[in-house]
């Protein structure tokens, strides 16, 4: 399969929680989906396993920095319990993929479900709402091309 139009090259990095796997499970499926109707071959892309939505800022920060890469995508699922945790992790997790976003200049796209029961969640990530990790890789690889991103130079 050749490249669409506007498909950027370099590689694509999928980090992905194994917290809620479930979930995040479906969610790498729909972004790997994504990359193939797109037309990035699958030799481009990076999936890094992470043990859950916080440790996703310090993956993409790391592969930021390598350089190479056109787009990250972030995969996660952060489910409300009945403590505080939910507003820290899910929070601070988007909050440092934005950072590495705009610090290195490399398009994060966002698929961390923040949801308040697992049912939401599953609905979110391949059922009646949708595949989430599906639309965070597209969301990145369109960031990737409006920015001129297709080079992936490392800096």
């Amino acid at each position: 399969m050749s490249p669409q139009p506007g498909v950027p090259d370099g590689r694509v990095g999928i980090l992905v929680s194994r917290y809620n796997e479930t979930v995040t499970t479906r969610l790498l499926e729909g972004a790997r989906e994504c990359l193939r109707e797109r037309g990035v071959d699958s030799g481009r892309v990076d999936v890094v396993s992470l043990p859950g939505a916080w440790e996703l800022p310090y993956a993409a920060r790391t592969l930021a920095e390598r350089g190479g890469y056109a787009a990250l995508v972030a995969l996660g699922a952060v489910i409300r319990g009945e403590t505080a945790h939910f507003d820290y992790v899910a929070g601070e997790s988007a909050r440092g993929l934005m950072d590495v976003a705009v610090r290195y200049g490399v398009p994060v796209g966002f698929g961390v479900l923040t949801c308040d029961t697992l049912a939401q969640a599953l609905a979110r990530s391949g059922g009646a709402a949708g595949n989430k990790g599906f639309e965070a890789a597209a969301s990145a690889l369109d960031a990737a091309e409006a920015v001129g991103r297709g080079d992936a130079a490392p800096r």
